[in-house]
C-alpha cells in the first residue's frame, strides 16, 4: 500500500511563528530607537477622531482583500446539500466560542492570575481575547483544510457563510461580552466603523475583483495563476502590520513580557476546547472526515488580522487589548498544527462516503 505524501505548509506559513517573532524584535527596536517616528505614525487616523490608525488600515486592506478574493460566495447556495456539519460549525463559532473565551479569560485573569495582573490590565486582556474569539478564521482555514485532506468545496462554503454572518454578529457579540466580562465600555460607533473598514470594504473589493478577473480571463487562470501572485503582497502587508504594532507597543511588551505568557494560556485552552467540541459533534452525527476535520478547525482558528485591527481601533495600538490579539498570532500556527495532527491520526473515527 502506497502512503500518500505528507502535506506541509508553504514556506511562509510553516515558519509564521518565527516571522512574527522577528517582526516583534524589529518593531520593539524601532519603538525604542525611533520613538518620535513611531509617535507620528501612531497619530495618523482614518478621518478625524475615527480612532482607526491609517497605516494599519492600509496594510490590513492589502492583507485581507486578496484573501477575500479566494472566497466564492456563490457557493453559499449549496449549503442545503449537507447541512449537519455547517450547523455544528456555526453553533461552535457563534454560540460557544466567544462565550467560552469570555468565561476562560474572566476566570484566569480575575482569579488564577489576579496576583500578577492588575484589574485594569485584566479588563484590557479580556477584551482583546473576546475580540479574537468573535472573529472566525477566513484565510488560514484553507491551509488547515489542505493539511487534513479536507473537502475544499465544503470548506469554501463554511468560510463564505461565516464571513457573511460576521457582518451582522461580530459587533453585538463583542459589545455584549466585553461589557459583561469587564468594566470597559465599547463605543458602538467605533466598533461598527471597524466592521465597515476591516470587513465590508475588503470583502466587497475582493468579491468585485474576483468577479471582474474571472470574467476577463476565466476561473482556471484566476485560481491557478492570478491568486498566487497576490501571496507576496499579503505576506508583506502582514509582516509590516506586525512591525508597526510591536513598535506601537514597545513599552508595554518590554515591561510586560510575562503577561504575554499568561495571555497565551486561555487562548490555547479555548482552541482545544472548541476544536474538540466541534470534532466530537461531527463524529456523533457521522459526518464524513473530509468535512469534519476542516469544520473543527474553523471552530478553533481565529481571524487574527481583523481582531488586531479592531482592538487597535477601539483601544489604541499600545493597549493591552491589542497585545492580547497579537498573542493570538503567536500561538496560532503551533497550536493549529497540533490540532491538524490529531485530526489526521483519528480519521478512522469517521465514515467514508461509501459507508454512508
Amino acid at each position: 500500500m502506497i502512503r500518500a505524501a505528507r502535506k506541509q505548509l508553504a514556506f511562509f506559513e510553516r515558519y509564521l511563528t518565527l516571522w512574527v517573532t522577528l517582526c516583534m524584535a524589529v518593531g520593539l527596536a524601532c519603538g525604542k530607537m525611533l520613538p518620535s517616528v513611531v509617535h507620528s505614525l501612531r497619530g495618523w487616523e482614518l478621518g478625524e477622531s475615527s480612532q482607526i490608525n491609517l497605516p494599519i488600515a492600509i496594510l490590513i486592506w492589502l492583507m485581507i482583500t486578496p484573501m477575500m478574493m479566494k472566497v466564492d460566495f456563490g457557493a453559499v447556495r449549496d449549503v442545503g446539500r449537507r447541512p449537519a456539519a455547517l450547523v455544528v460549525t456555526l453553533i461552535v463559532n457563534w454560540l460557544v466560542k466567544p462565550f467560552s473565551m469570555a468565561f476562560l479569560t474572566w476566570f484566569f485573569f480575575r482569579f488564577v492570575f489576579s496576583s500578577f495582573i492588575a484589574p485594569a490590565e485584566a479588563d484590557q486582556y479580556i477584551a482583546g481575547c473576546i475580540i479574537l474569539a468573535a472573529a472566525p478564521c477566513t484565510a488560514m482555514v484553507f491551509v488547515w483544510s489542505h493539511l487534513t485532506d479536507g473537502d475544499p468545496a465544503y470548506t469554501l462554503v463554511q468560510v463564505a457563510v461565516n464571513d457573511l454572518l460576521m457582518l451582522v454578529l461580530f459587533v453585538p457579540i463583542v459589545q455584549y461580552l466585553v461589557t459583561g466580562a469587564s468594566s470597559l465600555t465599547i463605543p458602538f460607533a467605533v466598533l461598527l466603523d471597524s466592521v465597515l473598514v476591516f470587513i465590508v470594504i475588503p470583502l466587497a473589493a475582493g468579491a468585485v475583483l474576483r468577479r471582474l478577473l474571472i470574467r476577463k480571463r476565466g476561473r482556471d487562470w484566476f485560481e491557478m495563476e492570478q491568486l498566487p501572485r497576490f501571496a507576496p503582497l499579503t505576506m508583506t502587508a502582514l509582516l509590516a502590520t506586525l512591525v508597526l504594532l510591536f513598535a506601537f507597543q514597545a513599552d508595554n511588551i518590554t515591561a510586560r513580557w510575562f503577561h504575554v505568557l499568561l495571555i497565551a494560556v486561555p487562548i490555547t485552552l479555548q482552541v482545544y476546547l472548541n476544536s474538540s467540541l466541534a470534532y466530537g459533534l461531527m463524529r456523533l452525527l457521522r459526518v464524513n472526515y473530509s468535512i469534519a476535520a476542516p469544520g473543527a478547525l474553523i471552530g478553533a482558528s481565529n481571524f487574527f488580522e481583523l481582531a488586531v485591527a479592531t482592538a487597535i481601533a477601539l483601544f489604541g495600538p499600545e493597549s493591552g487589548a491589542a497585545l492580547a490579539t497579537v498573542v493570538g498570532v503567536l500561538v496560532e500556527v503551533p497550536v493549529m498544527l497540533s490540532v491538524c495532527a490529531v485530526c489526521n491520526q483519528t480519521r478512522h473515527w469517521f465514515p467514508t462516503p461509501l459507508e454512508r
